[in-house]
């Protein structure tokens, strides 16, 4: 079951949270043999006579390609006139600058398809698929080695990581793909790392947002946003603490100063240098 409130109102957030993580990561954990991720396109696709389109995702890859990623849980073939559509509206967005070398077209399928054709012709046209079947994947000895290394507080490696977001999908069924998202938020939530949590839940978000009911989707942005605000408190701890050493360290100077103490003696002390201890000085008189 789709979920349209993660994919029209959430989905770009989730892709400015994944955006940094994302570069330098591989796909070939999914089978893909492609150049490393450089960037994160925006996914949003304009098309003057009907509303926008968007894809599932869209990346600028290290050598100069793009690469055009959707996620499929059943073979059709008018699945292809999609894919002509979000090629030339990707050519589309390049029509005033130099257009990329190359794009690729990659299905990434669920495990719910165990084959496809990779090559679709009318004639005139031929669109050439670059494919990933996740049933190949061990869903359940990943599961277990990442669980294993969260238990150990262990950091995943970015081929695990690249695994952790994209492991329900790997389960065969609608219900199986539900309870395997959950059952990774949960895991999710035991990673102490909070930039790292942040992403995982971010790429479950948006690489598993055609399975992921509305109440589902709710929790995970709950979790996310409680994550986020106890960071906040953290950080405002953490400021708070800085700013007592500050206010410390200024006692310590005018102190030091008033009962004739040289600048430069100040200054070793403090572990500050002779114009830092200066402007103290001259704000405290």
């Amino acid at each position: 079951m789709g979920n349209s409130e993660i994919t029209y109102q959430n989905k770009d957030i989730m892709s400015k949270i994944l955006a940094e993580n994302f570069k330098d990561k591989s796909l070939k954990v999914y089978g893909l043999d492609l150049p490393k991720i450089k960037e994160i396109l925006p996914t949003n696709l304009p098309e003057i006579h009907v509303n926008e389109m968007k894809l599932d995702n869209l990346f600028l890859l290290e050598d100069g390609s793009v690469a055009i990623i959707d996620y499929e849980s059943s073979v059709k073939w008018e699945n292809n006139l999609k894919y002509v559509n979000y090629i030339v509206r990707v050519l589309g967005r390049y029509k005033k600058e130099e257009r990329p070398k190359q794009i690729r077209m990659i299905v990434i399928y669920t495990a719910d398809v165990e084959h496809a054709e990779d090559t679709f012709t009318a004639g005139c046209l031929t669109l050439k698929l670059e494919q990933a079947f996740l049933r190949k994947m061990d869903s359940e000895g990943i599961r277990s080695r990442i669980e294993q290394k969260i238990r150990n507080k262990e950091a995943l490696s970015d081929e695990e990581l690249m695994e952790f977001i994209i492991l329900p999908l790997t389960y065969k069924g609608t219900e199986a793909k539900q309870e395997a998202v959950k059952d990774a938020v949960e895991l999710a939530k035991q990673i102490e790392d909070r930039e790292e949590q942040t992403f995982l839940l971010s790429g479950i978000l948006v690489f598993a947002d055609k399975i992921i009911d509305s109440e589902t989707a709710k929790y995970i942005r709950e979790v996310m946003r409680m994550t986020q605000v106890a960071e906040l408190f953290l950080e405002e701890g953490r400021a708070e603490v800085r700013a007592e050493a500050k206010r410390e360290k200024e006692k310590i100077i005018i102190n030091m100063y008033k009962f004739g103490d040289k600048l430069d003696k100040i200054a070793q002390v403090t572990d500050m240098d002779i114009e830092q201890v200066k402007q103290v000085i001259m704000r405290k008189q």
